[in-house]
């Protein structure tokens, strides 16, 4: 059954080892912020840092694993429409909204979605990493370090597919920053098999 992540929004869900997890994009260029906890241990998690380290590339795709800050695989990459995603940005938040754009009001972006999706879970603020941002464009300049954000390039029903490699705590977001989604916010929806 397909699940809709509303725009701005956000959720968390168990994923069980061997399951596998289709994050989709109905409408095309929008964001999804994925992360990933150890059911049984919250203190092993996704890791950025591990995952590029080992795959020696910024962009991942088809076949790809993601480890964990104890370099286990968490995740694998199965199936990719897309092959343009982000591992290096942190999750939207207020202080983004605050630096970044100026707001005076900012909503709570990604970041706050997902710290309210994972309490049940006993997931703090302080536990959130960087996220592996699903559809999320942002080219580098391989002489300077600089990099944009672009509005991504996946179209109406594009999708990536990972299976669980262990127990997991999934949380996913449909992003909440304008830059990233091409200037418009849409739902991102997902599919547990």
């Amino acid at each position: 059954m397909v699940e809709t992540i509303p725009p701005r929004s956000g959720t968390a869900f168990t994923l069980d080892r061997g399951q596998t997890l289709t994050v989709i994009d109905p409408e095309g260029k929008q964001v999804a912020d994925l992360l990933a906890f150890s059911r049984n241990d919250l203190r092993e998690v996704i890791s950025s840092g591990r995952t590029l380290d080992y795959a020696s590339r910024l962009y991942l795709t088809t076949g790809d694993p993601l480890y964990s800050n104890r370099s286990n695989v968490m995740l694998r990459i199965v199936e990719d429409t897309v092959g343009r995603h982000d591992f290096l940005l942190t999750p939207c938040s207020k202080d983004t909204f605050r630096i970044i754009y100026g707001d005076t009001d900012p909503h709570r972006g990604c970041f706050g979605n997902l710290a309210a999706a994972f309490a049940p879970y006993g997931v703090t603020e302080d536990d959130i990493p960087v996220a592996f941002n699903c559809f999320m464009n942002v080219p580098i300049d391989g002489l300077t370090g600089s990099f944009t954000v672009e509005p991504p390039l996946s179209g109406p029903g594009d999708h990536i597919r990972f299976t669980a490699e262990m127990d997991l705590i999934i949380g996913l977001t449909a992003c909440s920053a304008l830059q990233s989604n091409g200037g418009a916010f849409k739902p991102i929806q997902y599919r547990i098999d």
